[in-house]
């Protein structure tokens, strides 16, 4: 990269500590070139004049995890999907690196011809730094939806990495996360719409961090689904239909 700052964030000691590549493949993916990488995406489209959801998915998740059956479901609301691969996730090159891939998204709807006013962002878990990235890019997409997603990723990178060890200086840290994953200023500039789905037992990434992400946000229309089964791993699979019933609800009102 050219900037070599962020190599702190890219480091072993960082961005392995968070970023787990998994194996898992989609067939016939929609390959997405990137600076030094193919990423192999899944792309789907029930309607050129509708929607697409533009998916990021959690850290030790791969794209396949959620073929067929939440594309499927997508495609019973009549949306499209564009699900981005991480690098070195799935059949996907390059390396996994934090703030390397923070412009594949945009990369990604590009390549799939998906204007910005058509593409309601979707960020799970980590897969809420690049969400949030790509809505600050493109601050005229049409909504952004954060499932299970991460306020200060400053508290996650310092909770587990070994800083010490790697010789990295926890200041430099904070400040570089700061530069690049600044979520309170990347959503005081999103006024776009913003659904923010969450469960109340999340033992990895606390619920306060979705309620900082909604009050940050300078959406007018801005909701938090709150839901009392599941955790981190299961808020999809114990509240299916209610997690549906919302995205449902909230693409009607775009």
């Amino acid at each position: 990269m050219n900037d070599p700052t962020s190599n702190i964030l890219d480091s072993p000691a960082i961005s392995g500590c968070y970023l787990f590549p998994q194996p898992r493949q989609v067939r016939d993916p929609f390959c997405v070139e990137v600076d030094g990488a193919t990423l192999a995406c899944y792309h789907k489209v029930v309607n050129p004049d509708g929607f697409t959801v533009v998916h990021f998915h959690g850290n030790g998740e791969a794209v396949a995890d959620y073929v067929p059956d939440f594309t499927d479901a997508l495609t019973n609301l009549g949306l499209n999907s564009l699900f981005v691969e991480y690098r070195e996730y799935g059949g996907s090159t390059g390396q996994a690196q934090l703030v390397a891939m923070l412009g594949d998204g945009e990369k990604a709807i590009a390549a799939a011809h998906v204007a910005p006013e058509k593409a309601i962002v979707f960020g799970r878990s980590i897969g809420s730094l690049y969400a949030i990235e790509l809505a600050h890019r493109q601050p005229t997409i049409a909504g952004l939806i954060i499932e299970s997603g991460i306020a200060d990723p400053a508290e996650r990178f310092l909770a587990y990495a070994d800083l010490k060890a790697a010789g990295l200086d926890e200041a430099q840290v904070v400040a570089e996360v700061k530069r690049h994953f600044n979520h309170k200023e990347k959503l005081s500039g999103y006024t776009r719409p913003l659904l923010v789905l969450h469960t109340e037992h999340d033992g990895l990434i606390n619920i306060s961090h979705a309620e900082r992400n909604l009050k940050w946000a300078a959406s007018h229309q801005k909701q938090l689904v709150r839901f009392s089964r599941g955790d981190h791993n299961s808020i999809m699979a114990w509240n299916f239909d209610e997690y549906l019933k919302a995205i449902a609800s909230f693409v009607k009102t775009l």
